[in-house]
């Protein structure tokens, strides 16, 4: 069995890795760190859970420790996501690397005070990161590695850009990492423009969860989502994501389910940061049964306790139902996914259910009693496992008192 002392990194590192209770290296770890030290650009896509993270992150602080004078710059498409990305870089470095964490909605004053430090690792969404490069206080002509994360996102239509303005103020000669969930043919294309002679690295399916996610779906009409929701609230036992498609519907659904006795909380791009990190933390911390969001949790995010995720509305693009479920089912463990299909919702799930099972049958059917509505279809983009043991066990019964 490949152990990580198989893998050329210092000694310090091991011992982090044995402090954060991480012995054995997953397949994509174990597939992407050997051409990571050795200088190779990879791209790579594993599913959700799977420690791409940890994967990245040790060749790429081996590597940057090895040349004093570089740095390395790690872009990711949603606060949340780069946060945690610096949460997983300091576990492993500790106090050894100056880190500066750069993404929109948090203090301009903090960020440039930590650029004045030198960072060695910066870690950020693309629009601050443009901000900073703007105004100067940001300068990546000692840039040697660079990291996507998510990179089926931040090479798509809304990232693009300002991808291609970032790159062109990093040197060309440099180690590039990405990584994905989700690797569309496009996509892989695309990537090629900023990779040289990449290793292509591929584990599991690209189009399918983890086995682990029990996936259900429930056929219902549009009006009563909301009462067959507060069923399965009361039916199942821990935390639960509940995907919703607008900012003003998490917060609109969030209240009717507090008004129910339910603990929730929203969270959405409208909120500021201090906001969402308090809502992210009450949430990890089990002070809230439930989060309502949009799709700015659909990646990255990884709170082991969470034990279902129920699609209260479809995603608008079929690659986002695999980030949203990914969402439990984390590191090996066991969860359920739910999906509420409305007569409008058919072509969408449809698409989903054609990306994750090819040629076959959507595997729906609207129930007999269900009305059959015509809607304009709208473009839509292209076990014996061991038990979930939370720290808090929720029960099914609704609680009437939370302290």
């Amino acid at each position: 069995m490949t152990t990580f002392t198989n893998f050329d990194f210092s000694p310090a590192l091991l011992e982090s890795l044995k402090r954060m209770n991480i012995t054995t290296p997953t397949p994509i770890q174990n597939k992407a760190i050997p051409p990571g030290l050795e200088g190779h650009d990879i791209l790579a896509s594993a599913q959700t859970g799977t420690g791409k993270t940890i994967a990245y992150l040790i060749p790429l602080l081996t590597n940057l420790m090895k040349d004093a004078q570089s740095s390395a710059l790690i872009l990711a498409p949603t606060r949340e996501l780069a946060a945690q990305i610096q949460e997983s870089a300091r576990a492993l470095m500790g106090q050894k690397l100056n880190f500066a964490l750069l993404i929109g909605g948090d203090s301009m004053y903090k960020q440039l005070s930590s650029l004045k430090r030198k960072p060695r690792l910066i870690i950020g969404t693309p629009g601050r990161i443009i901000d900073h490069l703007k105004r100067k206080s940001l300068y990546l002509d000692e840039c040697r590695f660079l990291v996507l994360d998510e990179v089926d996102r931040m090479l798509d239509m809304g990232f693009s850009e300002p991808l291609k303005k970032i790159v062109s103020y990093l040197p060309k000669e440099r180690q590039t990492f990405m990584f994905s969930a989700t690797m569309p043919e496009s996509i892989k294309k695309l990537s090629l423009t900023y990779l040289t002679n990449p290793e292509h690295i591929s584990v599991g399916s690209t189009t399918a969860p983890v086995l682990k996610i029990k996936q259900e779906t429930r056929n219902t009409a549009s009006a009563d989502k909301f009462p067959h929701l507060l069923q399965e609230l009361e039916a199942r036992e821990g935390s639960v994501i509940i995907f919703v498609k607008t900012k003003h519907g998490a917060d609109r659904l969030a209240e009717k389910l507090n008004h129910k006795n339910h603990h929730a909380s929203a969270i959405h791009g409208d909120l500021k940061q201090r906001k969402r990190e308090a809502v992210i933390r009450d949430f990890r911390n089990l002070k809230k049964r439930i989060m309502v969001a949009t799709d700015i949790a659909a990646r990255g995010l990884d709170i082991p306790h969470i034990m279902h995720v129920i699609n209260y509305d479809l995603p608008q693009c079929p690659e986002d139902y695999i980030h949203r479920i990914g969402r439990t089912g984390r590191a090996g463990m066991e969860g359920s996914a739910l999906s509420f299909i409305s007569p409008e919702d058919n072509y969408k799930w449809r698409q989903i259910h054609h990306l994750m099972h090819p040629g076959k049958s959507d595997g729906s059917r609207m129930s007999s009693d269900m009305p059959r509505k015509k809607t304009k279809q709208r473009s839509y983009k292209n076990s014996t496992s061991p038990k979930r043991t939370p720290t808090k066990q929720w029960s099914s019964k609704r609680q009437t008192r939370f302290k």
